[in-house]
């Protein structure tokens, strides 16, 4: 402030133009998208889907209020995998929103081995429960079990007998 203007002066000096409003979008663009924190809608059997990747596995999930049923491929959950790992990993996600033994958990999974299907089960299971109730997002963001794990297998190269494995060099 100068001394030529006083503190009424600069309270009436017109403010800066405000930017134009964003056009807005049509209204049936606003439907189809769900708001954020609100449940996705169970389909015809009670199911809310999630779908989980890990390597080359895919898993595919769906959660409905139950007795505590974990099915893999049709199969129990402790018959699918013997590691105790892998079955640790695939109960985690209810384990941390404590809705373990209150829900039942169906899940087709296919492709990869052992591993990469046991993570792509967390995944899958976790995303399933964010659509069941938004208020459990936290807590599985939280114990990072939204995020999905991007590595992959690199490719062989030509020449050589794997990605990284070098044959033997002979100098003569």
């Amino acid at each position: 402030m100068t001394e030529e203007q006083t503190p009424a002066a600069v309270a009436e000096t017109p403010a800066a133009p405000e930017a134009p409003a964003a056009p807005e979008a049509p209204a049936e663009a606003i439907e189809q998208v769900r708001p954020l924190g609100e449940a996705a809608k169970p389909d015809k059997g009670g199911f809310v889907w999630g779908t989980g990747r890990r390597k080359s596995s895919v898993a595919r999930v769906r959660v409905k209020p139950g007795d505590g049923k974990f099915l893999v491929n049709k199969r129990d959950v402790n018959e699918y995998f013997s590691e105790l790992q892998h079955k640790a990993a695939c109960h985690k996600p209810l384990e941390v929103t404590d809705t373990l033994g209150k829900l039942d958990v169906h899940v087709n999974c296919h492709g990869g081995g052992i591993t990469g299907q046991a993570e792509a089960i967390l995944l899958g299971v976790a995303r399933a429960l964010k659509g069941y109730d938004p208020t459990l997002e936290a807590t599985l963001r939280g114990n990072n079990l939204l995020t999905r794990d991007p590595r992959q297998v690199e490719r062989q190269k030509p020449g050589q007998p794997g990605a990284r494995k070098r044959f033997q060099f002979s100098k003569r």
